[in-house]
């Protein structure tokens, strides 16, 4: 099975993104889409958010950075299931609106999650 580290999709008219055969058993038992750092979006495979982003964001109560990174991935984040089908997920309009996602995506392995990115602002 080929290596799948980087893809270009189009939204459908009902916002879904499909994701490619090679990549949905990562994402299977379901995916966690949030804000990035910048304008683009973060989708992580479920147990790489549960077992790796969460305990990271528990940090020290007081730390601000913590804070800010919680905030930050935390807006809007979003818990949805791919269908079984097509492995299709739905990414929510006010994720779109913040990535300014209208039709075409860019995704980006980023290590353990990807980045989905406007195709016109993905240079």
């Amino acid at each position: 099975m080929a290596i799948v580290d980087y893809f270009e999709r189009k939204l459908d008219d009902k916002r879904r993104l499909t994701i490619p055969a090679e990549l949905r058993d990562k994402f299977a038992n379901g995916v966690v889409v949030t804000r990035g750092f910048g304008t683009y979006l973060h989708l992580y495979p479920l147990d790489v958010w549960n077992n790796l982003v969460e305990p990271r964001l528990a940090g020290d109560i007081l730390d601000e950075k913590i804070a800010d990174l919680n905030v930050q991935f935390r807006k809007g984040k979003v818990e949805v299931r791919p269908d079984d089908k097509q492995g299709r997920i739905t990414l929510e309009q006010h994720l779109l609106d913040y990535a300014k996602i209208e039709r075409d995506v860019v995704a980006i392995g980023v290590g353990q999650y990807w980045r989905i990115v406007a195709a016109e602002l993905a240079d």
